[in-house]
């Protein structure tokens, strides 16, 4: 196929969310653009990497919170094997921490499933044409932890955590043991308690049962914001 034709062939959107519902909302809505096209739909990490070999995506669009793992590591995974993939972020999380977090991980745009359906066509499109896609919204709360950053402070104390710490924090608020994490994530128990010793040690607290305390107020904030 030419080159021209290729230009004219529309764009192929990988998605990748653990919400049927949602998966079909988005197919619907990229399936009235007649530039783009839903080349294939995944609910996690390895049907995504599968997706990815077969159907050969311009772009895919991921959630951060996948079945049984976590869509940061996934996007790392993307970057990579498929370095020249760019990867949209598309999730309920509207705090910067996890827009940071995700574009350190090698996405190229950020969007939250709150944004009208226009922003996130016009995101797509944005992130096919090469540039980083954030809405005005999140771009905002982001310079404001940066102007917090420079004074000297972090907007919330985790941000000192490893993209597998974090990972490990949010399942603790979720109430698993050291066991459960370690079945879910693939990972020794030794490695989990190591990352459980770790978070104590980087949000300054003394007991596991602080850093249970914390997670759980943690993920309570995030189910009310």
């Amino acid at each position: 196929m030419s080159d021209k034709q290729d230009a004219k062939s529309p764009k192929k959107v990988l998605i990748v969310d653990d919400h049927e519902l949602m998966r079909l909302a988005l197919s619907q809505l990229i399936g009235n653009e007649p530039d783009l096209v839903v080349c294939a739909e995944a609910e996690d990490v390895a049907g995504a990497l599968k997706a990815i070999e077969q159907s050969k995506p311009d772009i895919a669009m991921v959630d951060i919170s996948l079945k049984q793992s976590h869509g940061i590591e996934l996007i790392k995974d993307i970057q990579i094997r498929w370095p020249d993939l760019p990867v949209l972020v598309l999730t309920m999380h509207d705090e910067s921490f996890y827009a940071e977090r995700v574009l350190r991980a090698g996405a190229k745009g950020y969007l939250t499933k709150a944004e009208v359906s226009s922003k996130v066509i016009e995101g797509i499109r944005k992130v096919l044409n090469g540039e980083v896609y954030i809405s005005d919204a999140m771009a905002s709360k982001v310079l404001t932890k940066l102007v917090g950053q420079k004074n000297g402070q972090l907007a919330f104390p985790i941000d000192t955590l490893s993209d597998r710490e974090f990972e490990v924090f949010e399942m603790i608020g979720q109430g698993m043991q050291s066991k459960d994490i370690a079945q879910q994530l693939h990972l020794s128990k030794k490695t989990v308690d190591a990352h459980r010793e770790h978070i104590k040690k980087k949000l300054g607290l003394e007991t596991a049962t602080d850093v249970l305390m914390y997670a759980v107020q943690w993920a309570q904030f995030e189910r009310e914001t």
